[in-house]
């Protein structure tokens, strides 16, 4: 068996046998969130209590304005996101989980009728198939058929993580957004500790380097993504901190748009955002990044990143943009206040 077959079936024992619910983890890794969006907790008292006990995210990855998407969760698990994406991408819009774990999907099957009846819709909108993230041709996902790609602390577990965003940007529609949290770490992690079964469960052995993640969007032609929030995660387990406590890890919120129109700097050309108001769930404030806070009517200055973000995306018809790429100012000093998490550099050029 090679080294990435091995790491999988890992992953698959660690979730599917070793893990009986969240109370069984040893880090917060895969339970450090945002605070959760009440439009979303409320969702989740609807969703049956043993689909939650088998979750193991690390944040909230849903992003607004989903109704009549189809939406894709990588790593499904025992379907919590998908249930709460049903909801909110309504009766015309459709949700497929993607599992390795045959254990995890057969909680996540087992509940389809009960949140079909729950929501009032007349047929399911969500379906689960077993299959790989890093090969999802195979699971009979065609190319730019999806509008928006979640995952919920899963990529940092795939042992060919240049595969899985090639994947992504391939089924993604044009202007399609990945939306997605996971681990990420300040530095390389060593192999010996990337091979760990214990590390690689608990979201750590895989976390990806900042730095590298970057670079891998970088050579499949996506140049800026943005954060949306980050947090550290601690390491409760005395065994881990003996193993990894000389790196840091953190729960990052990212999203990006399969557009072909981002520059790999952010430049100035003396564009304004106006937010209208009009996406249901944000009728004051839009946040598109952990810098980038829109308030309802009033002018911010963006760059041209910024503005195609939001004209050629799903986003387009709740923004008024003024100003076009005729006239170039130079770089637009677009950083978020603070310190990034490596504790250094960028995170990706608005970020």
């Amino acid at each position: 068996m090679d080294e990435q077959s091995l790491t999988l079936e890992h992953v698959k024992e660690y979730y599917g046998k070793v893990l009986g619910s969240q109370k069984d983890l040893k880090t917060s890794a895969c339970c450090t969130a945002d605070a959760m969006p009440e439009r979303i907790s409320d969702i989740l008292r609807e969703i049956h209590p043993e689909v939650r006990e088998r979750f193991y995210g690390c944040g909230s990855p849903i992003p607004p304005l989903l109704a009549g998407c189809t939406v894709l969760d990588l790593g499904c698990g025992s379907g919590r996101d998908c249930f709460v994406l049903s909801k909110l991408v309504g009766e015309g819009g459709s949700v497929i989980g993607i599992d390795m774990t045959e254990e995890q999907l057969k909680v996540a099957s087992r509940y389809i009728g009960y949140h079909t009846e729950k929501f009032g819709y007349r047929s399911p909108n969500v379906c689960f198939r077993q299959g790989y993230i890093e090969d999802l041709e195979s699971s009979g996902i065609p190319s730019a058929s999806v509008d928006v790609v979640i995952s919920n602390c899963v990529l940092n577990l795939s042992p060919n993580k240049n595969r899985v965003f090639s994947e992504i940007f391939r089924v993604l529609k044009p202007g399609g957004e990945l939306y997605f949290s996971d681990v990420f770490s300040s530095r390389r992690i060593p192999k010996h500790l990337a091979s760990d079964s214990i590390l690689l469960g608990e979201c750590l052995g895989g976390a990806l380097y900042t730095e590298d993640f970057r670079r891998i969007l970088y050579k499949i032609g996506i140049p800026d993504y943005r954060v949306v929030s980050q947090s550290t995660i601690t390491l409760n387990d005395n065994g881990i901190v003996a193993k990894a406590g000389m790196i840091d890890f953190y729960s990052i919120t990212i999203r990006a748009f399969n557009l072909e129109t981002l520059e790999d700097r952010c430049e100035d050309y003396g564009q304004v955002a106006y937010y209208l108001g009009t996406v249901p769930e944000c009728p004051h404030t839009f946040v598109l990044d952990n810098h980038h806070v829109f308030k309802t009517g009033m002018p911010l200055l963006i760059c041209s990143n910024t503005a195609n973000m939001l004209t050629e995306s799903r986003f387009k018809p709740h923004f008024k943009v003024i100003g076009d790429t005729s006239t170039h100012y130079g770089l637009f000093d677009c950083a978020p206040k603070g310190v990034t998490p490596t504790g250094g550099g960028t995170v990706g050029a608005c970020c």
